[in-house]
């Protein structure tokens, strides 16, 4: 038994293990083949993210829950591909909004070229997935739409921001919801989906990726704050620097104002000024590791894990629903 996937899933049977290998082997060569292009440069920007490598956590939930239908059907590897593919361009548009310098190690497109070459990379590789999606078939292409749709909706809305009297709290939920769990939820779609699986465990999965999805980016906000090292795969403190009022900070706001604390209010006022100073942000980050703020999230963490895992009591017992389940408590343990 050896770990795969992110996180070092344990699989603890053999030939499941031989499966979801084979297939996040075959997702690979489909992304590289997938990036190339008659045009030298463009393979080198399309190539530049697939090759920095990541957790592909989206295309191990392909592989993994197909296995509640036939894991050896055609069109699991390229749905697997699809969801990767546009988790990748995202990243691309992302990187411009936040003007990032360094994404997965390795400097940035926009960094390395321009927002233009990062923009249109990122365009390019949205074409490169619809391309495939094609040939799966007008009900993935129809999956593929409303979940691209919740995505960017979820990206606007983080934009525009909650309106008044809206919950912050709230607001960022369903902003999480829309952009990371949207896309995850359709892993668990996509390979169920693919597989051939009754209707009702494509339902279960795809219910199951929505939670695990906020789950794992609700964990991303609790290490940019809790983790001493690069567990998050960035710096911590990043978020808190650049500005991004992640779900601590949002719960930490919600208690200055409804408590009034003058600590609480002290922090809000230290967060809300300029964290590129090295001794200021350090201050942030120590007083926000021992704030309750940060517990709360990591209860919200906890609750949107233990909702996917409970979505699963469904499926039937196996080393696949086993390792489901397992994902969820990796999840978890990566905020704790």
């Amino acid at each position: 038994m050896t770990a795969v996937g992110p996180f070092g899933l344990s699989v603890r049977d053999q030939a499941l293990e031989a499966d979801v290998q084979t297939g996040l082997a075959a997702v690979e060569a489909g992304l590289l083949d997938a990036t190339k292009s008659d045009v030298p440069f463009i393979t080198e920007a399309a190539q530049h993210l697939v090759l920095a490598g990541g957790k592909r956590f989206r295309p191990l939930l392909v592989m993994l829950a197909a296995q509640f239908g036939d894991p050896d059907a055609p069109g699991i590897v390229p749905s697997a591909v699809v969801v990767e593919l546009t988790h990748l361009a995202t990243l691309y548009h992302d990187d411009v909004m936040d003007e990032a310098v360094v994404r997965r190690g390795v400097p940035s497109a926009n960094a390395r070229w321009d927002n233009s070459v990062a923009v249109l990379t990122g365009d390019y590789l949205f074409s490169r997935a619809s391309h495939i999606l094609a040939d799966l078939g007008p009900e993935a292409v129809r999956v593929q739409a409303e979940a691209f749709e919740r995505l960017v909706t979820g990206q606007i809305l983080e934009t525009a921001g909650p309106r008044d009297g809206d919950d912050p709290v709230a607001h960022y939920l369903d902003v999480i919801a829309g952009k990371t769990g949207s896309l995850i939820a359709v892993s668990g779609r996509f390979g169920a989906m693919m597989a051939g699986a009754d209707e009702r465990s494509v339902d279960v999965l795809t219910q199951y990726g929505e939670r695990l999805g906020v789950a794992f980016q609700l964990a991303d906000d609790v290490l940019d704050i809790a983790s001493d090292s690069h567990e998050s795969g960035k710096t911590p403190g990043t978020d808190l620097r650049e500005g991004i009022a992640t779900l601590p900070v949002l719960h930490l706001r919600a208690r200055a104002e409804q408590h009034g604390r003058p600590e609480d209010r002290e922090l809000v006022e230290l967060l809300e000024g300029d964290l590129s100073d090295d001794a200021r942000h350090a201050e942030v980050l120590r007083r926000l590791r021992a704030h309750p703020a940060l517990e709360l999230a990591r209860r919200d963490t906890v609750r949107y894990a233990q909702e996917a895992r409970a979505m699963l009591a469904p499926l039937p017992e196996g080393y696949a629903r086993a390792a489901l389940e397992e994902l969820c408590d990796l999840v978890v343990h990566r905020a704790g």
